[in-house]
Order: C-alpha cells, then sequence, then structure tokens
C-alpha cells in the first residue's frame, strides 16, 4: 500500500519539507503501479522512487541493490557535485564471501570424492547481458540461495543450460525455485511462469506464498525458518543420495513450491524427490532422464562437515567428476 508513505509526505509539506529522494522499505518488489503513484502523489521524480527490499541472505546486498537503482547519481545530481564512477566490485567481492558456507560444502563434496574442485563464480547479471557461452565446459553448475530480483533471469538461464545439455545441476532453495520456474516455462510451455515474489500478478505462480501465510502482514512471521522433516521419494536420486528414507534439513525462506501445478511438472518430467510429511510441501525437485539435476528448498550447506560432506554435495560433485570423465 502507497498511502502510509503518502500520508508521511504530506505530513512533511505541512512544516516545510518537499523530499528529494523516496527509499520505500519493503518485502517484496514495489511494481511499476505503486512506484508511478509514489511520484505523482509525493511529487518526486520517478527515478527517485528507491526501492530498498529485505535482503535476509546478506546484508552486503545492500550497495548493490541502491548502485543499481543509482541512488547516488540522484543525490550527486541533487546536490550539484562532480564525482567519479563508483567503483562496486569490493561489494561484489564482499557477497561472494557470504556464500563461503557453500564453498566449503563443495570442497567437502570434492574430499568425500577424493577430488579438488576448481570453483569458477559466475554473475548471474553477467548471463543476462552476455549470454550462456561462459557456462561452456564447466562439468557442473550450482545455484545457491538468496533473496531478491536481481539477476533472476541469468539464474534460469544457468538452469535451463544445465538441463538442455545434460550437465550436473543442484539448486538451493532459490535454486530449486528457478529450476522450477525453468522447467515450467521450457518444457511445460508456460511463458509466464514465476514466482510471486518477483512477479506478484504472474498467470502462473509455480512459486507463491503459502495460503496459510498470506494474511500474515509482519515478514517474520511468513519465514519459514529451521529444521523441518522431509520424507524421501521412493527410488529418487535424493532417496539414493541420502542412504534414508526421512531426513531433517534447515530451512530459511518465505515461498513454496506451488501445489496446484504438481500433476502437470510431474507428468512432463520434474519429478518430486521429497515432501514435508506434516505438511505436504515439495522440499526437493529431480529432472527424469538426466545425469543429476536436483533442486532443494532448504540449505544443506549448513550441515556439511570436512570429514562429513553432504549426502547431495557428495552426490552433486561424483556426477560432475563423472561428466568430467565422459561418463
Amino acid at each position: 500500500k502507497t498511502k502510509p508513505s503518502q500520508q508521511s509526505v504530506a505530513k512533511l509539506r505541512e512544516i516545510g519539507i518537499q523530499p528529494d529522494i523516496l527509499v520505500c522499505r519493503t518485502d517484496r518488489p514495489i511494481g511499476d503501479e505503486n512506484r508511478q503513484k509514489l511520484s505523482l502523489y509525493c511529487n518526486v521524480g520517478i527515478d527517485a522512487v528507491i526501492e530498498c527490499r529485505d535482503v535476509s541472505s546478506s546484508i552486503y546486498e545492500l550497495p548493490l541493490m541502491l548502485a543499481e537503482q543509482k541512488i547516488d547519481e540522484i543525490v550527486v545530481k541533487r546536490l550539484g557535485l562532480q564525482c567519479k564512477p563508483i567503483d562496486i566490485a569490493p561489494w561484489r567481492e564482499i557477497l561472494q564471501d557470504a556464500y563461503k558456507s557453500v564453498y566449503e560444502s563443495i570442497t567437502h563434496g570434492g574430499i568425500a570424492n577424493e577430488a579438488a574442485v576448481e570453483i569458477v563464480r559466475i554473475d548471474a547479471e553477467d548471463l543476462e547481458a552476455k549470454g550462456t557461452a561462459q557456462l561452456e565446459g564447466l562439468d557442473g553448475i550450482l545455484v545457491p540461495g538468496g533473496f531478491g530480483n536481481r539477476g533472476i533471469e541469468g539464474k534460469i538461464l544457468a538452469v535451463q543450460f544445465a538441463r538442455e545439455r545434460k550437465i550436473p545441476f543442484y539448486g538451493l532453495c532459490l535454486g530449486m525455485q528457478v529450476t522450477v520456474i525453468e522447467f515450467a516455462r521450457h518444457v511445460l510451455g508456460l511463458k509466464q511462469a514465476h514466482s510471486t515474489e518477483f512477479a506478484p500478478q504472474t498467470s502462473d505462480p509455480v512459486i507463491h506464498l503459502m495460503e496459510s501465510q498470506k494474511g500474515v502482514i509482519t515478514k517474520g512471521g511468513t519465514m519459514r525458518l529451521g529444521v523441518y522433516d522431509c520424507q524421501l521419494t521412493p527410488g529418487s536420486k535424493a532417496r539414493a543420495a541420502y542412504g534414508q528414507d526421512r531426513i531433517q534439513e534447515r530451512h530459511r525462506h518465505r515461498f513454496e513450491y506451488n501445489d496446484a501445478y504438481r500433476q502437470r511438472l510431474e507428468s512432463a518430467g520434474l519429478l518430486v524427490g521429497g515432501v514435508n510429511p506434516q505438511t505436504g510441501l515439495v522440499e526437493i525437485v529431480e529432472v527424469k532422464d538426466h545425469p543429476f539435476m536436483i533442486g532443494v528448498q532448504y540449505h544443506p550447506e549448513f550441515k556439511s562437515k570436512p570429514n562429513q560432506a553432504h549426502p547431495l554435495f557428495a552426490a552433486f560433485i561424483k556426477a560432475a567428476i563423472g561428466k568430467s570423465r565422459g561418463a
């Protein structure tokens, strides 16, 4: 809703203050319609309506998010200053370090397979701008978790590349969600398939906020946080990797696989590898007739150890080694 912001600006005007920039705290995309409303009724340029979304995965995403919306250029221009273009690269490096637990888990998977793993970091936004040529020659592709829509289409491109080229793929949390989106778009033919986190009005919300959570106002209330059970599907790759029927994994997310699409997705080849036995929520998806393509809604990197690699990281690296050796 934009009314509270409009009323706040009206109060400022009453005491003679006209804002030059609106920084809008939100847990979801503002959307073009709301941005236009705020610009019109608050008398602020539309480019000066800045979206400041939750970045629960890492606070270091904030400088990148604000730079993407050119808030620095707006401030400098308003103050009549001359400044050099900012160098945001150090912040990108810091953000990469935020994924340290994922990198370490990959290394653990290598140890379990008696192999040294070379990690190639690729920015999803580069895939959007330059295409997938830089993915050529990789033996495995992993899309980690995260929040926010920056680079989301690049992640979907990486998923498509891995699926079509039969390259071992592993998606964590958001990585699982983009796996579902990509499959729905390019296999089911649902061209508008998306997550309501990024496209609230999508006609095919294959990833959505759980029905029971839609009335919850506070962001903490909508966060599925902590350890949950997962019942593994007999015959699935996940079941083979874990070597047991039921597991427990740590979660940190708000949006879920939309069960309304399950029958169509499974019929087309995106199989369910595990569900939460209490709620029926889908926790694992696997692509049929693929060497290794698994997406999990949880964060397995939090349970991996040097002397006890997480089963799925070990299985992913094993599949990547097989790809490297032409198996």
